[in-house]
């Protein structure tokens, strides 16, 4: 039987966060020596942050501990959290390791960053357990710290998820809305370009006909102005025959009374 056991560790437990932790032990034999190993709820897709007034209530330090910083699992295997004070050389090395972390992962240094606020998680946890170590009062009070800034931190990152969605909801309002000005423009402008086009044609028409009025104008002055000048040499002509008539007549008169 004991051959069947695995013999090292699996990979999720030789990862090694800023918290830091004993060396990993089977849960069997971890029973044998007389740990608590409370199996972990049903995980969910978020870490559930319980107020301090759900915490059991608990006197060790070591209890305290693995209920604030639970130990890891993974198949047989299980690892508590460590509970040996920190000396000043251990606060240097998790200074060294955090900023080696920060560095090694390219986390960025604004805006929302999943990995830079993991790393600051471990960073946080590892404080409360140094602390926790020390004084167990002062960890709880730092848990209740740390579940406050993680539930304002889940607060701020769902508005401000909720604000990109609702940005790129109006981005694509506004640009569906752009395509149909610029349709209507398209359409306005090829609306224009047919009226102008209209109103040549009408202006042209218009010429023609202004030329054509102007022609048959021309036309009938020179036509009316003929027919007074004939009426004219008419009326001429008539008056020279009339008064050759009344000299002829009066010269017959003239004849006649002689």
């Amino acid at each position: 039987m004991n051959m069947e056991r695995p013999v090292t560790p699996p990979p999720e437990i030789l990862t090694m966060p800023l918290l830091k932790y004993d060396p990993p032990m089977l849960v069997a034999e971890a029973v044998k020596k007389g740990k608590k190993v409370v199996r972990p709820s049903t995980p969910t897709s978020k870490p559930h942050l319980s107020p301090l007034e759900n915490k059991p209530i608990i006197t060790s330090a070591h209890d305290i501990l693995n209920a604030i910083l639970p130990p890891r699992e993974a198949n047989e295997w299980i690892q508590f959290v460590s509970n040996e004070p920190a000396t000043r050389f251990d606060v240097r090395n998790l200074q060294d390791q955090f900023e080696q972390k920060l560095a090694a992962s390219k986390a960025r240094k604004t805006g929302i960053c999943p990995v830079r606020m993991e790393i600051y998680s471990q960073c946080f946890d590892e404080l409360i357990r140094q602390v926790t170590v020390d004084n167990a009062e002062r960890g709880l009070l730092l848990l209740r710290v740390r579940d406050e800034v993680r539930m304002t931190t889940a607060a701020y990152t769902t508005l401000y998820e909720t604000s990109v969605d609702f940005g790129k909801k109006k981005a694509v309002e506004a640009e569906k809305g752009k395509q149909e000005i610029i349709d209507k423009i398209d359409q306005l402008t090829a609306e224009k370009e047919d009226l102008e086009k209209h109103v040549k044609r009408l202006q042209a028409k218009l010429k023609a006909m202004e030329k054509n009025v102007m022609e048959q104008q021309q036309a009938d002055e020179k036509k009316h102005q003929e027919e007074l000048n004939f009426l004219q040499r008419t009326n001429q002509r008539l008056k020279q025959q009339e008064e050759t008539i009344k000299e002829i007549q009066k010269k017959e008169r003239d004849a006649m009374m002689q």
